[in-house]
């Protein structure tokens, strides 16, 4: 568990539990963190009156209280997400990756199709049409916490995301107006069986995101909730997963295709997003794919994003 978090701020949002107690969300200020039940039931209740919230947020964390030690407690998930939207080939080097990587038999050298994927990306990013799609709340864990290998899952992958939470409703919002409803930022994992990502025995209908990355424990959450306020510039932080301590993913978020505004504004469009809603906003190149290398029991993720601390999941067999 991480007991001096590396955060942007002076404070961030969690949800933990100490001993067989009930779950509750906190203040977490350095090494020690501030139950709020008095505020609210759980964190996405304190998302949904963030305006109100976030001033006496301030408040709290300089006043004296009656302060948990971090290292006492367990951290769970810190947000339940009501909705999770899902950035799909948002990172230009990792959609050239994966295309070799998923490269069909017809013959066509790696540089071709590099070529041809780099030409679709930036007519993508003139045409302003990102690729979201729909993400389960049960498949979230927390940031410390195993992922489970299914039994049928034979290519399991990483996936480190920077994940944006929403605070006020948005709907059909302007991309320049998009980031006022951002409440906070956190880390996702977005792991995915990258077996079953293409249907094969029905290739016409596409990809398969429901068995692909929405099984029990595939979105390893948190640790906490950074407020957007600590966040400056979402495009500027840098990304780094590391597999047993050897460094897999490192890229900044500028390498976006669509960086955040534009995906909560394109979201925007179709639903109206709420608080507690998530919008992952897709990995960058160095999956396990990129590096022949695909999780297997035993292994240990870590990740990390600049200002927002580090989860740690180890992994193991459903069997």
């Amino acid at each position: 568990m991480e007991t001096s978090p590396s955060l942007a701020g002076p404070f961030a949002l969690g949800t933990f539990s100490a001993g067989p107690g009930p779950a509750f969300p906190g203040l977490v200020v350095a090494d020690r963190v501030l139950d709020l039940t008095g505020h609210a039931p759980e964190t996405r209740a304190l998302l949904e009156r963030w305006d109100e919230v976030l001033p006496l947020l301030h408040e709290a964390a300089a006043a004296a209280g009656e302060w948990l030690p971090l290292p006492d407690l367990r951290v769970h998930a810190p947000v339940e997400p009501r909705r999770i939207l899902q950035s799909g080939a948002n990172y230009r080097t990792h959609v050239i990756d994966l295309a070799v990587a998923h490269e069909p038999a017809d013959g066509r050298p790696a540089e071709r199709v590099r070529a041809e994927v780099a030409a679709m990306m930036d007519r993508r990013a003139a045409e302003d049409q990102p690729y979201v799609f729909i993400g389960l709340p049960s498949s979230v864990t927390g940031p410390y916490d195993d992922v489970v290998i299914p039994a049928w899952c034979t290519k399991p992958d990483w996936e480190l995301e920077l994940a944006a939470v929403i605070g006020r409703p948005a709907f059909r919002v302007n991309p320049d107006k998009a980031l006022e409803h951002v409440a906070a930022y956190t880390i996702a994992n977005d792991v995915t069986a990258r077996e079953v990502v293409f249907r094969r025995d029905m290739p016409e209908i596409g990809t398969d995101w429901l068995r692909a990355k929405n099984a029990p424990t595939f979105t390893p959450l948190g640790p906490y909730l950074v407020p957007a306020a600590f966040v400056p510039d979402p495009s500027n932080l840098r990304v780094t997963l590391r597999l047993n301590g050897e460094v897999m993913q490192d890229e900044s978020t500028k390498d976006m295709i669509f960086d955040v505004a534009r995906l909560v504004s394109y979201a925007s469009q179709t639903v109206e997003l709420l608080p507690g809603d998530v919008v992952l906003t897709g990995s960058p190149a160095g999956n396990g794919l990129h590096h022949g290398r695909l999780l297997r029991a035993g292994d240990v993720m870590e990740g990390t994003i600049t200002g927002l601390g580090t989860q740690r999941n180890g992994c193991r067999d459903e069997r």
